[in-house]
């Protein structure tokens, strides 16, 4: 695993301001959890992007109170600019619609209501929504589509969790943050790991030789049986995500 250094930090910061000159705008907004992916991809684009970064803390009926006390207290300390915007409404009007719902069903439509809320917030604001999602959810399809994986630009799409931990060190992201168990906050008491069966720095290991052996599970004997089918069945099972919608060219006039 690569060693994230003050470079890499320097890198996505232009990165960041180049994407978003280069898209016409001025302004960006980014949804912000409390966890550390949000906080991270939060402080990239203020220091992109001084005085142009809007943070929306969008906690659901299930979101905890600890979550929303976290992303308040990093966007004081950095003097980031954030609005409230509760999606608890929604969330509630979906609990009595579809009373028979499961947690994963519910968890997926309060991750495309906030994609909701932030390109609302983009259109009416002219800004551009910037994504949280690591490399090692996007390669395990672990996101929500047209939901958390939603975005116009990712800063961070290219790191593994565990380089995540790096950035945030180098950011000087909260300890309180940074010790948190990651959550994609579908439902209360959600925890990544306890949901995927292995720690990300099991996960990662694996995922780096996944993509050195390009794919070739026969080359990932070191690794025991159970972790590599499941692993593997889960980029396999979820790789149409990282898919524009396939559009059917061959027509018959």
């Amino acid at each position: 695993m690569q060693t994230i250094t003050q470079k890499t930090l320097d890198s996505i910061v232009i990165f960041l301001q180049n994407e978003v000159a280069n898209r016409g705008f001025k302004q960006i907004v980014v949804g912000l959890s409390g966890g550390i992916d949000s906080a991270v991809v939060a402080l990239l684009c203020h220091k992109a992007l001084q005085g142009n970064t809007k943070a929306l803390l969008m906690p659901s009926l299930s979101s905890s109170q600890a979550s929303i006390d976290d992303s308040i207290a990093l966007c004081t300390a950095f003097g980031i600019e954030y609005a409230l915007m509760p999606i608890k409404e929604f969330d509630t009007i979906f609990c009595t619609l579809y009373p028979e719902h499961t947690k994963l069903a519910r968890g997926n439509f309060c991750a495309r209501m906030r994609m909701a809320t932030l390109y609302h917030i983009a259109q009416m604001e002219q800004r551009l929504v910037v994504g949280t999602s690591n490399k090692t959810e996007i390669m395990l399809g672990y996101g929500t589509i047209f939901g958390d994986l939603a975005c116009a630009i990712n800063p961070i799409g290219n790191l593994y969790k565990t380089q995540i931990y790096m950035l945030a060190q180098l950011l000087n992201i909260p300890q309180q943050i940074i010790d948190k168990a990651p959550s994609a906050d579908l439902y209360a008491g959600q925890t990544d790991e306890q949901e995927l069966g292995y720690s990300y720095a099991v996960i990662d290991t694996f995922l780096e030789s996944y993509q050195v052996a390009q794919g070739d599970i026969t080359k990932l004997t070191h690794y025991k049986k159970d972790m590599v089918q499941a692993l593997y069945g889960r980029i396999q099972s979820n790789a149409f995500k990282q898919s524009m919608p396939k559009i059917c060219m061959n027509l018959d006039y």
